[in-house]
C-alpha cells in the first residue's frame, strides 16, 4: 500500500513493481579500464576519450605541477621517478588493463634508455602493463614500416632537439623538423595551425608527419592531412592511445586514420 503527500491511500497499479523487475534484470554493463598519467598542464582529457572504445573507462591522473615553462627540465621533472612511481600507484586501485604515460617530452628527454627507464619505473610499480608516448612513437613507426620522418613540435629548439636525438638512436631518420616555439598553453594550437605546420614541413623522403606533443589536438585533422599528403600521418596522443589500449587487447578508435589499421609489432615492450 502507498499513500500520497495527504496521506491518502494511492491504488498500486504494479507500475513501479514492473520497472524493478526490468532494472534487475538489465545487465550491468561493466567497464574495463586503461590508466592514464598525465602532465599536471595536459588540457585534452576529452581527445583521449574520442580513440577509447565504449567498453573501456581511462583513469587519469596528473603528474605534479614544476613552477617552469616548457622546457627541457619541465620535460626531466616530468619522467623523474619519485613523480611517476606514486602516479602509476595512484592509477592501480580500479585495476586498469594497462598504464600508458601520456607526455611526449618527458618519454624522451633522456634519450633511448631514458623512455626504457621510464616504462622499468612503471612496471616497478606495479603497472599490468606499460606504454609510454615516445616508446608507443616507436611502436607506430614500426607498424608504419616507417624509417624515414618528418616531425613538427610546439617546443622550443632545445627539446625539439632531444627528440631528434631519441629518433636518431632508433635509427629513425629526420627529413625535416619545424618547431612552434612555445613555451606554455600549447593547448590553444589551433587545427589550422598544425595543419600549416604538416604541410610546410613535408618531404618527398618522409614517409610520415609526426606531431609531437599530448596537448597538440588532433583528432579531427589526421585523417584530412593523410588524404592530402598521400602518408601517415601519426601525433601524439594518438600512437599513445592506439598503444596502450593494444596492450589491454582493445583497438582504438578513428575514421580514417592509417595507424589504426597497421599490423602492429608482435612484441611490446
Amino acid at each position: 500500500m502507498r499513500t500520497d503527500g495527504d496521506g491518502r491511500v494511492v491504488e498500486d497499479s504494479g507500475t513501479d513493481h514492473e520497472v524493478v523487475e526490468l532494472a534487475a534484470a538489465t545487465c550491468t554493463p561493466w567497464q574495463s579500464g586503461v590508466g592514464v598519467i598525465a602532465p599536471y598542464d595536459f588540457a585534452l582529457d576529452r581527445e583521449l576519450w574520442r580513440w577509447t572504445p565504449d567498453d573501456i573507462s581511462l583513469h587519469v591522473t596528473r603528474l605534479p605541477y614544476v613552477h617552469v615553462p616548457v622546457t627541457v627540465d619541465q620535460a626531466a621533472a616530468l619522467s623523474q621517478e619519485e613523480n611517476v612511481d606514486p602516479a602509476v600507484r595512484a592509477l592501480l586501485a580500479p585495476e586498469p588493463l594497462s598504464i600508458g604515460y601520456m607526455c611526449a617530452s618527458g618519454s624522451f628527454v633522456h634519450g633511448a634508455e631514458g623512455e626504457r627507464r621510464l616504462h622499468r619505473t612503471m612496471m616497478d610499480a606495479g603497472a599490468p602493463a606499460a606504454v609510454t608516448t615516445s616508446g608507443a612513437l616507436i611502436q607506430a613507426l614500426t607498424a608504419l614500416e616507417a624509417d624515414r620522418v618528418a616531425v613538427v613540435t610546439p617546443y622550443v629548439d632545445s627539446v625539439t632537439d632531444r627528440l631528434l636525438d631519441y629518433l636518431g638512436e632508433h635509427r629513425i631518420d629526420v627529413t625535416s623538423s619545424v618547431g612552434l616555439g612555445l613555451l606554455s598553453h600549447i593547448w590553444k594550437v589551433d587545427y589550422a595551425e598544425v595543419s600549416r605546420a604538416v604541410h610546410s614541413v613535408d618531404h618527398p623522403d618522409a614517409q610520415a608527419v609526426y606531431i609531437s606533443c599530448t596537448n597538440v589536438q588532433t583528432y579531427d585533422i589526421i585523417a584530412p592531412l593523410e588524404r592530402e599528403l598521400g602518408k601517415p600521418v601519426i601525433a601524439a596522443n594518438q600512437v599513445t592511445m592506439w598503444a596502450v589500449l593494444r596492450a589491454a587487447g582493445r583497438h582504438a578508435v578513428a575514421r580514417g586514420q592509417r595507424l589504426l589499421n597497421a599490423t602492429a609489432p608482435t612484441t611490446l615492450v
